[in-house]
């Protein structure tokens, strides 16, 4: 069975999704795209795959799945018109910025009995996924501590900025998901500081640039989580998890693999400088996991939970900066 899949948003991260369907993902197809902008006929046109100029006439190509790649304010509206057409749902982050309003993305979804997919990518990167799977089968014992490295190489646009819903729910968002995932434990408590060190007109935005995040879960575990929107050296992305057994660690992938040693010290290629090269075999791989969630009918690797669970988080980090205090996840929910 091949899975066709209609890309409903042709931005940035819609065009990639639909380029790694259309050429790379097995077993998938691109049935169809998406946009209120003329980018999806300039898309569709390389891809050679229909162009649906409205969502009613993108759900009426015949497919098994959507993939939402829409703005965040219009994934919940597509998810529930997509999961009354029947058809499997792969969405990006965040679902929402509003829990009540990811709460009926999921009623509407659980109501249709179709299959959900969020697009925390960062879980299928090896690495990463090393450092869960350690965990997992204990090889580091009990979980004491977690640290998540997460700087980008350079702030997006202010207008991207202005509806992202801020570092917290935009960018830490990915960071408070593989807390989750690598301690295999929920977070109850979110302590977060933060300032404006890299751009003004990001303040002005009213969001921050810098942060740290101090996460307590379930199990005891404490995560600690440093972002900064610029890092001049690249794309700095690591996480480490350390136990009563030992500890695990991901780190980072640099352009090639060379290092020079002299007496003038050492010296490395720089680090890789945009998340789509970072994370490509990420994004293969989760297209390959939902192509059998759809074909085979298998359980989603990333359910509509695990896109709450971090959105409440997010929401409870801008709560604890601007009140100057821990936030009890429950305060949120």
């Amino acid at each position: 069975m091949t899975v066709g899949i209609v890309v409903l948003g042709t931005g940035r991260i819609g065009k990639m999704h639909a380029e790694l369907i259309a050429r790379q993902v097995p077993g998938a197809q691109l049935a169809g795209v998406f946009d209120v902008t003329d980018s999806a006929a300039e898309l569709g046109a390389e891809l050679a795959c229909p162009v649906a100029t409205s969502l009613d006439d993108a759900l009426a190509i015949e497919a098994d799945a959507v993939a939402i790649c829409t703005s965040t304010d219009t994934h919940v509206d597509a998810m529930v018109a997509a999961a009354g057409a029947g058809r499997a749902i792969f969405c990006e982050k965040p679902l929402s910025l509003d829990l009540a309003q990811v709460d009926r993305g999921l009623a509407a979804v659980e109501a249709a009995g179709v299959s959900l997919q969020i697009g925390f990518n960062r879980r299928f990167d090896p690495s990463h996924k090393a450092v869960a799977d350690a965990v997992a089968h204990r090889a580091v014992g009990d979980v004491h501590l977690c640290n998540i490295t997460s700087r980008d190489p350079g702030p997006p646009p202010i207008s991207y900025i202005e509806g992202s819903g801020g570092i917290f729910c935009d960018m830490t968002i990915h960071d408070f998901d593989m807390a989750r995932y690598v301690t295999r434990s929920e977070i109850v408590e979110v302590y977060a500081t933060g300032a404006v060190r890299v751009d003004p007109a990001i303040g002005e935005a009213g969001d921050i640039d810098t942060a740290v995040v101090v996460l307590t879960h379930e199990n005891g575990a404490i995560t600690t989580i440093d972002n900064s929107r610029k890092a001049v050296y690249g794309y700095d992305q690591r996480v480490e998890v350390f136990g009563s057994e030992g500890m695990a660690s991901s780190g980072n992938f640099h352009d090639f693999n060379a290092r020079i040693a002299t007496s003038g010290g050492f010296t490395a290629p720089p680090l890789q400088h945009f998340f789509i090269e970072r994370y490509t075999r990420s994004y293969l791989d989760q297209w390959k996991a939902f192509v059998e969630v759809v074909r085979d009918d298998a359980p989603s690797p990333v359910t509509g939970a695990d896109g709450r669970a971090p959105l409440l988080v997010g929401l409870a980090a801008w709560k604890s900066l601007r009140e100057g205090r821990p936030v009890q996840c429950a305060e949120i929910a």
